[in-house]
């Protein structure tokens, strides 16, 4: 075998590693951010979200993302990992940008890996923004679905030769395929959930903070880390130069984002709030995501720097809609995965960008390239949002989406799994 096809495998599966370490990052800021009551089942969601993402990706979502088929959908491979695999990013008939080699030289499972693991992610997006009042046998339920079809479906439009790859749309690495959708489909079920017991009284917000900031941030350096296998391992083939930009451009955005959502929070709140500044930290990441390997280190200084207001705004914003998220997963990944594909149109340079032909995924920037990147967000977002809506109503009409009121008040942990996270906290000792 040759060197450079070990090099590129061990790549692949090295940050495909670092981004299955996010799932720990995740439950962290979660669990961190919810009431204590709540830990353990925010940390069982986390924790179970990746075995049923993993069952589901196997079993249909990976025919569905990349079997070869129509512009909309694959339709060979659809059950277990076999059949024809059409993505730009691994077929056999395209040419790494990053690679002299095909792409298609990394083996299938290794490609595999590293597609079930974001997978995997835009489930765990829907888990906090539905946090302490969701039934843990719906959130499961609903996770299937939507990794082994709604996931699937627009990633195979724009990661699997689809309709959206023929029109010009890039996302490289998720900010749409993996956060948007994420977001949106956790925004349904927001609306069909509503707020928590207390959240909002007499037309005024009422602040439900956090038990444990500790978790918080830990969970939040855990995800920047896994962010450095998240955009640089999507180049699927170790190229140095390639790589060593794209973790540039990441850290980059998300330091941005620190600084300016702090700022932010500073002015217009009056304090610096850390929990703004870690939602900053994320979104800075978010935003760069579909474009770190098209803009230079200034360009992701921009984008994270928006991307730190964008954050800060968004979280007031849903605040003041009465849309209830206890983490602010809808402000992260749905807002700034939104602003982040329009950012490959605002900010992508030729130099960077891949001029491929013959299947109609890249061809420079300007006015093309956003208005393509546009009816992605649209198209991604309204067929999201609707199936995820129909999912999420099925589920409340058949097995209930919502805890009683009475579980609600005495916390999750019990109700759902007869257990506590610190049961000797508070106690005192006879």
């Amino acid at each position: 075998m040759e060197p450079k096809i070990v090099l590129d495998t061990l790549w692949v599966l090295i940050t495909a590693m670092l981004v299955f370490f996010m799932n720990l990052g995740f439950a962290l800021v979660e669990s961190g951010f919810a009431r204590s009551k709540n830990t353990v089942n925010i940390l069982s969601k986390n924790f179970i979200v990746f075995a049923v993402a993993s069952l589901a990706f196997w079993a249909v979502g990976w025919g569905l993302m990349f079997g070869n088929g129509t512009g909309f959908v694959g339709l060979q491979g659809l059950f277990g990992i076999h059949g024809a695999d059409n993505s730009p990013a691994t077929g056999e008939a395209y040419v790494g940008v990053y690679s002299s080699i095909s792409w298609a030289t990394v083996p299938l499972l290794a490609k595999f890996f590293f597609q079930l693991v974001f997978a995997g992610t835009a489930a765990t997006i829907v888990s906090g923004a539905v946090a302490e009042r969701i039934k843990y046998i719906s959130f499961i339920v609903f996770s299937f679905v939507l990794v082994a079809i709604m996931y699937p479906v627009t990633g195979h439009w724009i990661w699997g030769g689809g309709w959206l790859a023929s029109l010009g749309m890039w996302d490289f690495a998720g900010s749409t395929v993996v956060h948007s959708v994420g977001g949106w489909a956790a925004l349904a079920g927001v609306l069909l959930l509503g707020p928590r017991l207390g959240k909002f009284k007499d037309g005024k917000v009422n602040p439900i903070p956090g038990h444990n900031m500790t978790s918080a941030v830990t969970g939040a350096l855990v995800l920047w880390l896994g962010w450095f296998g998240f955009n640089p391992g999507s180049t699927m083939a170790a190229d140095p130069e390639a790589i060593a930009r794209i973790l540039i451009t990441t850290n980059s955005a998300c330091i941005a984002g620190i600084l300016t959502s702090t700022a932010t929070a500073w002015i217009f709140l009056g304090k610096p709030d850390l929990s703004m500044t870690i939602n900053g930290s994320l979104a800075g990441l978010v935003a760069i995501t579909a474009s770190c390997a098209f803009v230079s280190v200034e360009s992701s200084l921009v984008i994270g720097a928006f991307a730190g207001v964008i954050v800060v705004f968004a979280v007031i914003g849903f605040d003041k809609l009465k849309i209830d998220d206890p983490v602010g997963a809808l402000a992260v990944h749905l807002a700034n995965g939104v602003f982040g594909t329009l950012c490959v149109g605002l900010f992508a340079e030729d130099r960077f960008i891949p001029k491929t032909t013959g299947n109609g995924l890249f061809f420079g920037g300007g006015t093309g390239l956003l208005t393509s990147q546009l009816i992605g967000i649209a198209a991604v977002g309204a067929f999201t949002f609707v199936l995820a809506f129909v999912v999420w109503y099925i589920i409340k009409q058949t097995l209930g989406l919502r805890v009683s009121e009475t579980e609600e008040i005495e916390g999750l942990d019990m109700g759902e799994h007869g257990m506590e996270a610190y049961p000797d906290f508070g106690k005192t000792v006879g």
